[in-house]
């Protein structure tokens, strides 16, 4: 029981640091007038990410390297299939035509060569099911790829009717992201090592204690930011935090601490979990591109892809 009040006190912990730290970003963005999308994509989808990025460190670190999947393949999914979908039920989202040409084909690319290199013993039976430096090399290749694009989003022009609240001076602003990043260092340890205690302790596999408990968790920023921006009709804002943060989980949640720590066991990850990352780029790419709105019945099946991919978990795991 000790070691479940400790992970949830560490999700508390960890969600109130990413909202003050995209909060406390957001306002040195914004102070500088850049285009809300690129602070969708960077400010916003690398602040709510920074759970993901800790946690992912703590647990390849200490060779848990089940954990780091399952959080990144994890959110991938949730960020889509729930969060998307939630958001897009409520409010039909419209989405750019920039979007549906640049942004979207980005993400669908690095999600494509994610899964294509998780399924190396697809191809060759007698390679070792592990993810290797080289493979987190190369999703580190195409997250550089993604960078040159901000870079020239940034320089194309600044947005005239950038309204969004700035809630914090520069130097508060400052002090405030020190602050949550060390907060979510500290509950970043905290989370890891009470979800492998739960693990062992009532024989759960770290794949589902992670893909339910500490995933749907870290989400929760995505989620709140997201539905709001949607409600408010920001919707380059409400899509464009999901694409930022999706690219990111995959190139530097998972590939940076692959890179620096060496290779990661697959194991307990199969066909399908790679094939459900791949699909969610897919639909959101379509559902984006049908009429440039993703509608409530696109929100729908999003949902249930959701719900049966999880049920999925629960009895074949």
């Amino acid at each position: 029981m000790g070691e479940f009040i400790l992970l949830i006190i560490g999700l508390f912990l960890i969600v109130r640091a990413a909202d003050v730290l995209v909060n406390a970003s957001s306002s040195l963005a914004l102070r500088f007038n850049v285009p809300k999308m690129l602070v969708a994509l960077t400010i916003m989808a690398f602040g709510t990410c920074a759970p993901e990025v800790a946690i992912s460190f703590q647990s390849v670190q200490n060779g848990d390297g089940q954990i780091a999947f399952a959080n990144v393949i994890g959110s991938t999914i949730v960020n889509v299939f729930l969060i998307i979908g939630l958001a897009a039920f409520i409010r039909p989202i419209r989405v750019r035509h920039a979007t549906i040409k640049k942004e979207l084909p980005i993400l669908f690319l690095i999600t494509s060569v994610f899964a294509i290199l998780m399924l190396d013993r697809l191809f060759d039976p007698f390679t070792r099911n592990v993810f290797s430096r080289a493979d987190g090399l190369v999703l580190l290749l195409f997250f550089s790829v993604f960078v040159s694009y901000l870079v020239g989003l940034l320089h194309r022009g600044k947005d005239s009717d950038n309204n969004s609240e700035i809630k914090y001076g520069p130097i508060m602003s400052i002090l405030l992201i020190v602050l949550a990043l060390l907060v979510t260092a500290f509950s970043s340890e905290l989370i890891v090592d009470n979800a492998v205690a739960l693990a062992e302790e009532f024989n759960i596999s770290k794949k589902i204690i992670t893909m339910v408990v500490i995933v749907i968790g870290t989400s929760l920023p995505e989620l709140v930011m997201t539905i709001t921006s949607a409600q408010k009709g920001e919707f380059d804002m409400a899509i464009g935090n999901i694409i930022g943060t999706n690219i990111f989980n995959v190139c530097v949640v998972l590939g940076l601490p692959v890179v620096i720590y060496g290779n990661v066991s697959l194991g307990g990850f199969n066909f399908i979990d790679i094939l459900v990352v791949f699909l969610s780029s897919v639909c959101l790419y379509l559902f984006a591109r049908s009429e440039k709105t993703i509608s409530r019945k696109e929100a729908a099946f999003m949902l249930l892809m959701f719900i049966i991919y999880y049920a999925y978990l629960f009895v074949a795991t």
